[in-house]
């Protein structure tokens, strides 16, 4: 089955994993998938994550990351870029989403995946894939 957004369905599968308290969440794996969920990682929006080989394209295990009370660290996840709508952050617009705001915004640049802070420091603009917080 195709699928219209998988990033939509990743951060989907996250945010239901996370509501749900499981320890881990398991999505179909694509390079676009591993780099914002090694974003999320490099930012301790989640513990880990493993690559499961199987026959198709692969999976990824997310394990998901909870506070000492049993909450949830990722508060919220928004899609901002799809398919039918895509949004696009110029050079000089990633400064003003990069500074007071709580959380990142993950854009998709000519320089490859990189959080809103960091297209801020390098002076580039691109695609803006989500915001988390």
């Amino acid at each position: 089955m195709s699928m219209t957004d998988p990033i939509a369905d990743l951060l989907t599968r996250i945010r239901n994993a996370s509501k749900a308290r499981q320890t881990s969440a398991d999505i179909p794996a694509s390079r676009m998938k591993k780099e914002v969920v090694r974003i999320l990682k490099e930012h301790k929006y989640v513990k880990d994550y493993v690559e499961i080989p199987d026959t198709r394209q692969g999976i990824l295990r997310v394990y998901l990351k909870y506070s000492r009370e049993d909450k949830p660290i990722i508060h919220g996840l928004r899609r901002l870029s799809r398919p039918g709508l895509r949004k696009y952050i110029s050079a000089e617009e990633t400064f003003r989403y990069g500074n007071g705001r709580e959380g990142i915004l993950i854009l998709s640049t000519s320089a490859g995946m990189m959080t809103d802070r960091e297209a801020v420091e390098k002076k580039v603009g691109g695609e803006a894939i989500c915001a988390v917080w």
